[in-house]
């Protein structure tokens, strides 16, 4: 797939959205499933698109272990909209350049998913941004503990898209999980994931 396939669909997508306004999240495999917080915390997140000469990847970061949203789970960059964000596509560029230490001048922003509920209480605007090497990193060792790099076509293929529950406190949930490698990419990043594939393949 050529970025110039992603942008289409991304602007077809756009066209579907502002007639269908229902937003994404950890509810989509567990029906009456509520946030644990009300208000929802505004949020923002980069979907990086790396246009490298073998193809598109996706970048990823590992976030650390001590956190206390998410500790240790495979992510994109980004977090909560502060007061000085112009607008969700600032909040993502901002906590990409907070996080990674990507500068904003590499990404050029093209579309975005569907809003997406956590279960935690976030409510998150997933900018998709084309990513254009060479760039530099510099990670915030007290948020991300790695970056890495997932080829677009591992995650367009529908047989890496596991369906997995798990048993807490009586409840059993049930969400994506995209296993690369040695990493365990699930929850709202999975979902994610699994939203962009949707709209590349214009469902």
């Amino acid at each position: 797939m050529h970025i110039t396939d992603v942008i289409a669909a991304l602007e077809a997508h756009k066209i579907r959205q502002s007639e269908d306004t229902r937003k994404r999240g950890d509810a989509d495999l567990n029906p009456g499933m509520q946030p644990m917080r009300d208000p929802l915390t505004p949020a923002s997140v980069l979907v990086p698109l790396v246009q490298r000469n073998d193809g598109i990847t996706v970048l990823l970061t590992q976030r650390t272990d001590h956190l206390h949203d998410h500790a240790g789970q495979i992510s994109f960059p980004g977090g909560r909209a502060e007061k000085d964000d112009s607008d969700a596509i600032d909040t993502a560029l901002r906590e990409t350049e907070e996080e990674v230490g990507l500068n904003r001048r590499h990404v050029e922003t093209i579309g975005q998913l569907d809003p997406y509920i956590t279960r935690t209480g976030f409510d998150v605007t997933p900018v998709v941004g084309v990513v254009t090497p060479p760039f530099e990193t510099e990670l915030d060792d007290f948020e991300v503990a790695s970056i890495f790099e997932v080829p677009l076509t591992f995650f367009l293929n529908r047989e890496n898209h596991v369906k997995q529950a798990y048993e807490f406190e009586s409840i059993r949930r049930h969400f994506y999980v995209l296993p690369y490698k040695d990493y365990h990419i699930w929850g709202a990043t999975a979902g994610m994931l699994v939203n962009l594939v949707d709209i590349l393949e214009g469902k």
